[in-house]
């Protein structure tokens, strides 16, 4: 029995990407990779005491507002901006 082992060369494999395939793979590696930078550059500058409200879309495509005070560890979720504000301004009204 003979257990030959060989590492294949570059001529021995074939990359069946078209340039339009590799090229989207390209640009989605660049979003992703600005996107991780951008929210470490956020978590770096941001003061961990200070009110946070943010957007974001469900599954569904729906978008909605959430808002977290990290001083009273209280959050709150809601569709409607208005009711985030309203939430906020209770939240500090005492």
């Amino acid at each position: 029995m003979n257990n030959d082992i060989r590492c294949l060369s570059t001529e021995d494999i074939e990359i069946n990407c078209s340039p339009s395939f590799q090229k989207k793979n390209h640009s989605n590696f660049w979003k992703s990779l600005h996107r991780i930078w951008e929210n470490l550059v956020k978590k770096l500058l941001s003061n961990p005491n200070e009110l946070q409200v943010w957007q974001k879309v469900d599954r569904q495509g729906n978008i909605y507002w959430q808002a977290y005070d990290p001083v009273t560890g209280k959050s709150f979720s809601s569709g409607s901006q208005t009711d985030v504000c309203m939430w906020i301004e209770q939240l500090y009204r005492y």
